[in-house]
């Protein structure tokens, strides 16, 4: 009886994490062509108005995220630190897509000491990027306005600042 209740909690454990990482080592790369980049206008958290074709002739990392994500919550520092690092050349720009009210997305922002905008989309990002049925997606856009990547699931630094160097040369 006792090895019965192991197996399970074994097995519940293994199928909880294939879940969490599932989308990790996913990546919409390469050679594929995604054209440019759809431009959206949001407000960010602070209510400034967030056009992401304001940002062209920079790479754009563009995150959509949700707050109670755990990869997503691991990837934000390394994003503030590229935020900071590559300051004139790149821009972070991270969209909460999840629905979560102002309130919630602002004590997160906070927590994590985040130095880069942040919106809460209205759908309008999500339509045009998506549809995303995972998180985090991380989006890098060149400075011409090309989608050049498309990541599904968490990324280490290492990842965008080799993206950064490639789109830099």
């Amino acid at each position: 009886m006792r090895t019965d209740m192991r197996i399970k909690a074994i097995f519940l454990l293994a199928i909880f994490l294939v879940t969490l990482v599932s989308g990790c080592g996913n990546t919409q790369a390469g050679d594929v062509d995604y054209g440019k980049a759809l431009d959206f206008e949001l407000q960010d958290i602070n209510g400034n108005r967030l056009r992401l074709s304001d940002r062209s002739g920079r790479i754009i990392i563009l995150n959509f995220f949700a707050t109670w994500c755990p990869p997503c919550r691991m990837e934000m520092p390394d994003f503030n630190q590229i935020a900071k690092e590559y300051k004139n050349d790149v821009e972070v720009i991270a969209v909460n897509i999840a629905g979560e009210n102002l309130s919630i997305v602002r004590d997160f922002v906070d927590a994590n000491k985040l130095e880069f905008p942040v919106a809460i989309d209205n759908n309008t990002a999500n339509k045009l990027y998506g549809p995303i049925n995972a998180i985090p997606v991380t989006v890098i856009i060149d400075k011409d306005f090309n989608i050049v990547r498309r990541y599904i699931g968490m990324r280490t630094k290492e990842v965008f600042v080799r993206d950064i160097e490639e789109l830099s040369r």
